[in-house]
């Protein structure tokens, strides 16, 4: 009690809101997102602060189950430059970075860019493609640049990769690696939509043609400036408290890895970003609730898929770590 008390105590000194014209244009971006998503509400907040934290955004889901649109809604509603690529087998790391071709006038070398010279990258059915190609990724979603024939070249900001990828049980797939996986700072499923929203996709318009009615709300600059203020929510003593606890407390078990001081990290900045997206700023152990299945179980385990709606390991973690000591 006296923990909570101090919770209390601390975030009524602090500045409680984000400004007014930011709240207004995060539920604009919510609802815009909203319209064309159906029914999912708790991904589309979860995906708006993966984008606000500066993390990249991994969707693993069946097939046909609006991952590509949700990643072509954000690239829209965000205003910022979009490119898609689909991930085969046949793929090499020179179809996404960008190649030298030797230009005969010159007698020189010309640099073309790749698709990865973009500020959102849709990495479709990334697990498609072999692990050479997949880790072609790595630095630039690291470091945001990308190093070939010797000259680093910086990526645009800001980037952001969206990747999406089949269930490991299907046909054609190669698991990414741990390596690969913890850069991810968010990994989300749609799932099936309820039986009011498919009555509704049944009687509505084309998502494809709504899409493309989709105007801008945001622009790079204005993205830029709002990630600032992920940094400036306020993390209590006791906030602090509970993300190492629940971090400690998945170093305890045998059966998969423990999050890492990368994934203790990125789970801070996931709670301050939805903390953000909520109006605030100051985080509450709600906020780390709500980030933590998505920040930490693509972590714990890599090509984890729940079956029979199974409990996975992060929800477990958070049934037995109180918030409150």
């Amino acid at each position: 009690m006296a923990l909570l008390n101090h919770f209390n105590d601390t975030v009524t000194t602090a500045q409680h809101e984000t400004p007014a014209d930011m709240r207004a244009a995060i539920r604009q971006v919510l609802s815009a997102l909203g319209s064309i998503v159906l029914d999912k509400s708790r991904q589309l907040q979860l995906a708006l602060a993966c984008v606000l934290a500066g993390g990249h955004l991994l969707l693993q889901d069946l097939p046909g189950m609006g991952k590509t649109t949700l990643a072509e809604s954000l690239a829209r509603v965000l205003g910022l430059q979009y490119r898609r690529v689909q991930f085969t087998s046949d793929m090499l790391p020179a179809d996404i970075l960008g190649l030298s071709i030797f230009n005969t006038q010159t007698q020189q070398f010309d640099f073309r860019a790749g698709p990865i010279f973009t500020q959102i990258l849709l990495a479709d059915e990334i697990n498609r493609s072999s692990p050479r190609t997949q880790s072609a990724l790595l630095e630039a979603m690291e470091e945001h640049q990308v190093s070939q024939d010797g000259i680093t070249r910086a990526l645009p900001e800001p980037f952001f990769v969206i990747a999406t990828q089949n269930p490991a049980q299907q046909s054609g797939v190669y698991p990414l690696p741990e390596s690969q996986l913890d850069r991810f700072l968010m990994c989300l499923s749609l799932g099936y939509p309820s039986a009011q929203a498919e009555r509704d996709l049944l009687l509505g318009v084309d998502r494809r043609q709504l899409l493309a009615q989709l105007q801008p709300i945001l622009n790079a600059q204005t993205l830029l400036e709002w990630k600032k203020h992920v940094g400036q929510v306020y993390l209590s003593t006791p906030v602090l408290d509970y993300l190492q606890r629940l971090v400690a407390k998945t170093r305890e078990s045998q059966r998969h890895i423990g999050l890492s001081t990368r994934g203790l990290l990125a789970l801070r900045m996931a709670t301050q970003a939805y903390a953000l997206v909520q109006g605030r700023l100051f985080a509450t152990p709600e906020d780390v609730q709500a980030v933590f299945v998505a920040v930490s179980d693509h972590r714990l385990g890599a090509g984890f898929t729940p079956e029979g709606g199974a409990i996975t390991p992060a929800q477990l973690i958070l049934n037995t770590v109180p918030t409150l000591l």
